[in-house]
């Protein structure tokens, strides 16, 4: 059994889930009731399944929205915070099986900001987790220039995961099925990460890091393509120093979470590289069992097996 590092897992404080229960409509009530006991718990439970497919470490983060859903800025400050120091008070004692990415309140940039690198200097987290929009702003907006930096700066990714968008396109009326994990998220937290790249935002802060997970969101497939009508789109103003896809190999990387299959592993290492890609169970979301026997049998060579499931997340976030 490979060891591993897991990295898309999450938990929850019962004082959130309304927050989250705003995107509970995604998924089915049967298994809203199943996952909320499984994101509380800190303790043998949760190792135990990270022990049996050989997890050394989970780095966790709030199951979203969380106070990305808050409606008045300050309250959204201050409870970023408190959830932090929460994580960071429940795994105090459990450091070597957890690290955490913090939670961000994004309607205050410059205290989203401060507040990852209070959590980053003073809990020991590994950057952030942003999830999705936050009031129509995506991470490209200009007003986020001083999280990059600060981001950059301090040599930590942000993670982008998914959420509702603000509105729902008319392509989804009628089919409720398509909105949530299993279609209307990959679009919206793909189209966010062009959003960021197409903006300039790796040309201006070259060492801004991001994460996606579900082994990129279909876009390491698409990498050509981007280039090639790249050349001929209608960019405005927009400028670029490299090609799209060369972004994709320096400050991008991918995870496996929620995602258990060959074909799209082998895509995003040959398109993003064998350095680029992390494996992750998307704990409780996704079945442990079912995410370790998937990689440990995969379709890999030992050296990029070992890469995928362990060295990459310990050099990116320096463990």
């Amino acid at each position: 059994m490979q060891k591993k590092i897991a990295l898309e897992e999450h938990f929850m404080h019962p004082d959130f889930v309304d927050y989250w229960s705003n995107t509970a409509v995604n998924i089915s009530p049967e298994l809203f009731g199943k996952v909320r006991n499984k994101l509380e718990d800190f303790g043998e439970s949760r190792l135990t399944e990270m022990d049996n497919i050989g997890v050394e470490k989970s780095i966790l983060s709030l199951a979203g929205p969380g106070v990305q859903a808050e409606y008045f800025t300050s309250k959204a400050v201050e409870r970023s915070k408190f959830i932090n120091d929460y994580l960071a008070e429940k795994i105090l004692d459990k450091r070597s099986r957890y690290g955490g990415f913090a939670h961000l309140a994004m309607q205050d940039p410059k205290a989203a900001a401060d507040e990852l690198e209070r959590t980053t200097r003073d809990l020991e987290f590994s950057g952030a987790l942003v999830n999705g929009i936050t009031n129509g702003a995506y991470l490209d907006d200009d007003r986020f220039s001083v999280l990059w930096e600060r981001s950059s700066d301090l040599n930590v990714p942000i993670y982008i995961h998914p959420n509702n968008p603000a509105d729902v396109p008319a392509m989804y009326q009628g089919h409720s099925e398509m909105w949530g994990p299993v279609w209307s998220w990959t679009v919206e937290t793909g189209s966010h990460a062009l959003r960021i790249l197409f903006s300039g935002i790796f040309d201006r802060f070259p060492n801004a890091k991001l994460i996606l997970g579900h082994m990129g969101e279909t876009l390491p497939y698409q990498l050509w393509r981007f280039d090639s009508r790249w050349a001929i789109s209608n960019k405005g103003s927009k400028t670029l120093k490299r090609l799209p896809s060369e972004y994709f190999k320096k400050n991008f990387w991918c995870t496996t979470a929620g995602v258990c299959s060959d074909e799209p592993l082998r895509c995003a290492i040959e398109a993003l590289g064998a350095d680029r890609v992390m494996f992750s169970v998307d704990y409780p979301f996704e079945r442990s069992e079912d995410a370790g026997k998937w990689i440990d049998d995969a379709n890999l060579s030992e050296i990029e097996r070992s890469m995928v499931c362990y060295e990459n997340a310990k050099s990116l976030l320096r463990l």
